[in-house]
């Protein structure tokens, strides 16, 4: 009778690499090379991924009953990212994150583009864009406006030389 427990114990959980993967299944190879077929994948609500063929998972069987199982965590350490102790990133294998850094820096990296479905995106403090800055369907401009270091809001103006006759500067 002990030694009945004991094997459905030992058949509780396991730990193999993912062969297979489905929308919300997978198929595993546990460690001692048994192929395990329909394992559902669990995700965390508000996280969603697909992991790569060789991910590492762990695996858990209600009852020990190998023929149902579910995969609790799947951990890919090949593409595991360096992280300093209490912070916390969202990567791929292509290099693409959000990195919660210490000091209070959110890094995004993209390897195309970034984009925000969102009829406003605001910041509460400065802007900084190191590239060049397209603006569709025209904008509005609140405060002083300097381009190239000259003012170009509602105080610009020109000195005129007459009708006809080019300006002659700014003022």
């Amino acid at each position: 009778m002990i030694r009945q427990v004991w094997n459905r114990l030992q058949l509780l959980c396991a730990q193999g690499v993912v062969a297979l993967i489905g929308a919300d299944k997978i198929q595993a190879r546990v460690l001692d090379g048994e192929p395990l077929n329909n394992i559902d994948r669990i995700e965390p609500y508000g996280l969603s991924y697909r992991p790569k063929a060789g991910s590492r998972a762990y695996l858990f069987f209600p009852s020990g009953d190998r023929s149902y199982g579910v995969a609790l965590v799947i951990g890919d350490k090949r593409y595991q990212m360096n992280l300093q102790e209490g912070e916390v990133a969202l990567h791929d294998d292509e290099g693409n994150h959000v990195h919660l850094q210490r000091g209070g820096v959110v890094e995004v990296a993209a390897n195309t583009k970034v984009i925000a479905q969102t009829p406003l995106f605001e910041t509460s403090g400065d802007a900084l864009i190191g590239g060049k800055l397209t603006v569709k369907n025209g904008f509005d401009l609140t405060g002083i406006g300097m381009a190239n270091g000259k003012r170009i809001d509602e105080t610009h103006t020109h000195i005129s030389n007459g009708p006809g006759v080019p300006t002659s500067g700014v003022s």
